[in-house]
C-alpha cells in the first residue's frame, strides 16, 4: 500500500486521478465543491460537510464502495496464496476514486471507522462465497487504521463479523502499519494477543517507512506473523548494481525468516526485482508484475487458474 498523501480538498482534483473517465463531470475539480456553511450551533453534523464529503458519508448506504482484491503470490512457484481487499469508491460523478484520494477525508470527518467495518464484513462475506464454490481457499486481508485499531469494540467486532460470515479465522489476515503499533505499544501488543488467539494473522505494513528498524524488529516476534517489505525499497532492487536497497530488502529478510515471519514485498513491477527477491529466498510477492487489484467476479476467474504468470 502506497503511503497515504495529505489531501485538501480546496486544491486536489479527484478526477485526475480516476481510473474511469466516465463524463464531463470529472472535469470538475474539488475546488468546485463549495462548503456548506451552518447557520448557528444547533445544525446537524451534515451542515458543516462540503458536498464531497457529504457524498461520502452516504456512500456505504448508497452502495458506491467496492473491493477489489489483488493476489499474493508464491514467489518460486506462481500460485495465488492470499489477496489483499483494496477500497474502491465508485463516484456517480467523478467516477472511480482511489483510497489514496479519500481515505484522509474520511479520516478527517470521523468516518473511516465506518468504512472499515464495512470493508471487514464484505472482505469475509466475499472469501466465504469463494469458498462455497469450490474456489480455493485463500485468506484475504484487509487494512486497519490506527484509529480502528485502537477502538474498543475491535476484537469483539471481528469475532462477530467472523460468526455472522461463518468464515474461519484462518482466512483473515489484518494489516496493520508501524505507527500502529508504536503509539501505545502495551495496549497494542495485548491487542494483538487477542487477535492472535482467534487464529487471525497480523501483517505490519509499509515496513521501513515508519519509526521501526531493523534492530526493532525483535520487539514483534511472536505479535507479527507477516512483514511487508515497503515498495519504496523493492523499485530500486537490481541485480547489476548491489544498492542499498538490496542490502536493507535482504537484510529485513534473513532476519525476518530467523524470528519465523513470513515476508511479502508489496510493488514487484519487473522480473529483475523479482529475481532478486527469489535469491533472497523471499516468500511472497505482489504487485503489478502479476496482476493489478481487479474486481471480485475478475478475481474469481483468476483463483480458478490458482496459477498466476508474470505479465511480460
Amino acid at each position: 500500500m502506497q503511503p497515504t498523501p495529505n489531501l485538501d480538498v480546496n486544491q486536489l482534483s479527484l478526477h485526475k486521478h480516476s481510473a474511469d473517465k466516465k463524463n464531463n463531470h470529472q472535469k470538475n475539480s474539488i475546488s468546485n465543491i463549495n462548503s456548506i456553511e451552518g447557520t448557528d450551533s444547533d445544525q446537524v453534523f451534515a451542515s458543516s460537510l462540503t458536498a464531497l464529503e457529504l457524498d461520502l458519508v452516504n456512500a456505504i448506504d448508497r452502495n458506491q464502495f467496492e473491493l477489489y482484491y489483488q493476489p499474493k503470490v508464491d514467489a518460486k512457484k506462481n500460485l495465488i496464496i492470499g489477496a489483499e481487499a483494496l477500497i474502491r469508491w465508485n463516484h456517480p460523478e467523478l467516477g472511480l476514486i482511489l483510497p489514496n484520494d479519500f481515505i484522509p477525508l474520511a479520516e478527517k470527518i470521523g468516518f473511516i471507522n465506518n468504512i472499515g467495518k464495512w470493508v471487514k464484513k464484505t472482505a469475509c462475506s466475499q472469501n466465504k462465497t469463494w469458498q462455497e464454490a469450490n474456489l480455493p481457499a485463500i485468506p484475504v486481508s484487509i487494512n486497519l487504521s490506527a484509529s480502528r485499531f485502537m477502538e474498543k469494540d475491535l476484537v469483539s467486532s471481528i469475532q462477530e463479523t467472523l460468526e455472522e460470515t461463518q468464515l474461519e479465522a484462518q482466512y483473515l489476515e489484518i494489516e496493520i502499519t508501524e505507527t500502529s503499533i508504536l503509539k501505545n505499544e502495551e495496549i497494542v501488543f495485548s491487542l494483538l494477543d487477542e487477535l492472535k488467539n482467534l487464529g487471525i494473522k497480523i501483517a505490519l505494513d509499509d515496513f521501513g517507512t515508519g519509526y521501526s528498524s531493523l534492530s526493532h524488529l525483535h520487539h514483534f516476534n511472536g505479535k507479527i506473523d507477516i512483514l511487508k517489505i515497503d515498495r519504496t525499497f523493492i523499485q530500486d532492487l537490481s541485480i547489476a548494481k548491489q544498492e542499498d536497497a538490496n542490502f536493507i530488502v535482504h537484510m529485513i529478510i534473513q532476519l525476518s525468516n530467523q524470528l519465523k515471519m513470513d515476508v511479502i514485498a508489496e510493488g514487484v513491477e519487473t522480473m529483475e526485482q523479482l529475481e532478486v527477491l527469489q535469491n533472497y529466498n523471499c516468500n511472497t510477492v505482489q504487485g503489478y508484475l502479476f496482476s493489478k487489484p481487479m474486481p471480485a467476479y475478475q478475481f474469481a476467474e483468476l483463483l480458478k487458474k490458482q496459477r498466476i504468470d508474470p505479465i511480460r
